[in-house]
């Protein structure tokens, strides 16, 4: 996010100078976290390189003009705490309908607390939230407001974590082949022994028409990637290896994109914070596929800054998770590939939200029939999960 003062290119009054249109001020904001237990063997998912038994939802809710904005991101419940110390001050009484001018706002005023990480998924739930909140005042869906260039957002199913029994790992992914979803991904490389058998019941339990994708979350080293990446391709076909190295290891992703099978493409960027993570991994490219998170990257302004950066270096952007809210942001982003339909985030969304979607012949489709994201709070249902603030009066 840019270093610049906080007050550059916005004050107190509208972006044009002039008095603000009434009811236009952001009145109050207010923080929420929710944690919500998986639904995996014991309690538990894995992957490659990690095992949790719960997802928390940080939720941001902004008011201004009589509406509510809502934006969540997915995190650490002290992303809650973030938001309410740092963020909430800094854009009340503000222009909201200039969310990319609080975006740059925000920006600033974290610098010293944190940018990456913490301080980058706060602002991504306030900047969703903003963005949700413009949409409803304005009375229009969000794909609407945005620039979009699609109207639909191809998903692949994704999950097959490593520590499911076989009859799950299939069932799971031929489940999302039923529903039409023509691209599905499994968690690899927690014990690369065990890979094979997987790949193989998960390939004949799909078909050989659907594309497979892999994922190893960073678990493997470089020449243990290259050999598995190869292993990959030529056995089971598979098109995508997302992170076979740490997403960090730039030259480690440059040799598996430059040596590895030519139509076995290399993909990273659900980490990337901030726009230099991004760059790193698009200079001297070192994948194929850019990956980027909206509960991450800085919101719907970030996702949109870089959208652009990866149309200028003809590279293709694939959203990470949160589906709820990517099936409007990415409808805006130019060189779209396609959406993960992640099991944790679809089934926690939800459990918490009205006004999800579902795939149908394999993509989601804005509802433009609700204003802003569509979404409203279920708070009974919500309200067992509570870590972090009170239900709303």
């Amino acid at each position: 996010m840019p270093s610049v003062s906080p007050d550059a290119t916005m004050g107190t009054d509208a972006g044009d100078g002039g008095p603000a249109p009434a009811g236009c001020r952001v009145d109050a904001v207010d923080v929420h976290a929710f944690e919500v237990p998986t639904d995996g063997p014991d309690g538990k998912e894995q992957d490659g390189t990690l095992d949790w038994d719960s997802t928390t939802v940080v939720l941001v809710r902004v008011h201004a003009g009589g509406l509510t904005g809502l934006g969540y991101t997915y995190g650490d419940v002290s992303a809650a705490l973030f938001v309410d110390s740092k963020l909430a001050p800094a854009i009340k009484g503000q222009d909201v309908y200039s969310p990319p001018a609080l975006w740059q706002r925000m920006g600033v005023l974290i610098r010293n607390a944190g940018r990456p990480g913490v301080g980058a998924m706060a602002v991504s739930a306030v900047d969703v939230a903003l963005w949700d909140l413009k949409a409803r005042l304005l009375g229009l869906p969000l794909v609407r407001l945005l620039p979009a260039y699609h109207a639909r957002v191809p998903v692949y199913g994704s999950g097959g974590f490593t520590n499911y029994s076989l009859d799950r790992l299939t069932g799971q992914l031929a489940g999302w082949v039923d529903q039409g979803i023509p691209r599905v991904k499994l968690k690899t490389s927690r014990e690369p022994e065990r890979d094979p058998l997987r790949l193989t019941a998960v390939r004949k339990a799909v078909g050989d028409e659907p594309e497979l994708f892999t994922d190893a979350n960073g678990a493997l080293g470089r020449k243990e990637a290259l050999y598995w990446a190869r292993r990959f391709h030529d056995e089971w076909d598979v098109r995508w290896f997302e992170e076979p190295v740490s997403s960090a290891d730039l030259e480690g992703l440059r040799l598996l994109r430059e040596r590895g099978p030519e139509r076995l493409e290399i993909a990273a960027g659900e980490y990337a914070y901030t726009m230099r993570d991004f760059v790193n991994l698009v200079e001297r490219p070192a994948v194929d596929c850019l990956q980027t998170d909206v509960t991450r990257c800085g919101g719907i302004t970030g996702v949109l800054e870089v959208a652009g950066l990866s149309a200028a270096h003809d590279l293709d952007l694939s959203a990470h998770c949160a589906p709820a809210v990517s099936a409007h942001a990415f409808c805006a982003v130019r060189r779209l590939r396609h959406l993960e339909y992640f099991h944790d985030h679809v089934r926690v969304e939800s459990l918490l939200f009205d006004g999800t979607l579902s795939p149908v012949d394999g993509a989601l489709r804005p509802d433009t029939g609700r204003p802003g994201l569509g979404l409203d709070v279920r708070w009974a249902d919500a309200e067992p999960y509570r870590v972090y603030g009170a239900r709303p009066v």
